[in-house]
């Protein structure tokens, strides 16, 4: 138990969430886990009445009360929780947008700067408290741009532009990776979120800009 516990835990895990839609991701995650732990259980209290002597058994409790109406139970309650949670997961209203452009092996963001568009490698900046956009491309393969702690992933497509909406709840540094494999560099195509507070966002994104230009 705590060994398969431990894997719920680090900086990539999807239930340890620190923005909103990753919380909404974890909640239909739970319920998944709940839902099917019901399911296993009735299946391993039918087996286990099949042991020990011959008895009279109701047709009716067994296979229509169970096997049928608790289990339809169980999948409209999930099928119910999953339509609620995509309905919340839809973007509304407006949002900071940034780039992330993916190659063969890494990530290449443009942010909006002050004196026009900053880029930088491996770092994405984003404002905390704050929805951002990400408009998701790739030069080469298909890759997928993923922030566990902070949403769910999208596929980065050869000439095509996905977009996903990420929020951060409170400043930090958040892990993403890709999440397609993409050849021989897939493991360590991973990129770092930074989420500042929103007065502190266009300063970083103004000394990102100066330094690009003393380079």
């Amino acid at each position: 138990m705590v060994v398969g516990l431990a894997g719920c835990g680090g900086p990539l895990s999807t239930l340890d969430p620190a923005g909103p839609a990753a919380g909404e991701i974890a909640l239909l995650w739970w319920a998944m886990l709940a839902g099917a732990a019901a399911l296993t259980l009735m299946v391993l209290g039918l087996v286990a009445l099949g042991f020990g002597r011959p008895r009279p058994v109701r047709e009716g409790r067994w296979t229509l009360a169970l096997g049928l109406w608790f289990s339809l139970a169980v999948l409209t309650a999930l099928l119910a929780v999953g339509v609620w949670v995509g309905e919340r997961l839809l973007p509304r209203g407006d949002a900071v947008t940034v780039e992330a452009h993916a190659y063969q092996w890494g990530w290449r963001f443009s942010h909006p700067g002050p004196e026009g568009a900053v880029e930088t490698e491996g770092t994405l900046h984003i404002p905390a408290g704050q929805p951002v956009e990400v408009v998701v491309t790739s030069a080469d393969v298909i890759h997928a741009f993923w922030v566990p702690r902070l949403a769910g992933k999208i596929d980065a497509i050869p000439g095509r532009e996905n977009r996903l909406r990420i929020e951060a709840a409170a400043p930090g540094r958040y892990a993403g990776t890709c999440a397609e494999f993409c050849g021989l560099g897939h493991a360590v195509m991973r990129f770092t979120v930074v989420a500042q507070p929103a007065e502190d966002w266009a300063a970083a994104l103004g000394a990102e800009q100066d330094s690009e230009a003393e380079e």
